[in-house]
């Protein structure tokens, strides 16, 4: 599973992007993600991991610098479409409660907006 390439789908529409994560998040794959959110200044930024079949401590690290990179400069990060398997990880790893998280794209607008 290492060496599964990560991809990256960038969408963008204006008032948010969203990156949509197909493949595992790991140690050797993490560094186009960290870059992308970095290079990132959207208020809201809607990270899709529903097709991210496994992550590892260092694909958390990645999420969790990501989140205080957005939080730091007052902008929003959301996780959609976690599985149980990225939640497990996550509570285990006792970083669950810095990330809001949404079903879909749609709902993270809404959340994000108020609505």
């Amino acid at each position: 599973m290492q060496d599964k390439p990560l991809q990256i789908e960038k969408v963008a529409n204006g008032t948010d992007v969203v990156l949509r994560i197909h493949g595992p998040l790991l140690l050797g794959n993490f560094f186009p993600l960290q870059s992308e959110v970095r290079s990132e200044s959207s208020n809201l930024l809607i990270i899709d991991v529903a097709d991210m079949p496994y992550i590892d401590s260092a694909g958390i690290g990645c999420l969790v610098g990501a989140h205080v990179s957005r939080e730091n400069s007052g902008r929003k990060l959301i996780l959609v479409g976690a599985n149980e398997r990225l939640l497990t990880s996550l509570k285990v790893t006792k970083v669950d409660q810095l990330f809001t998280f949404a079903p879909t794209v749609e709902q993270a607008r809404a959340q994000a907006s108020g609505g």
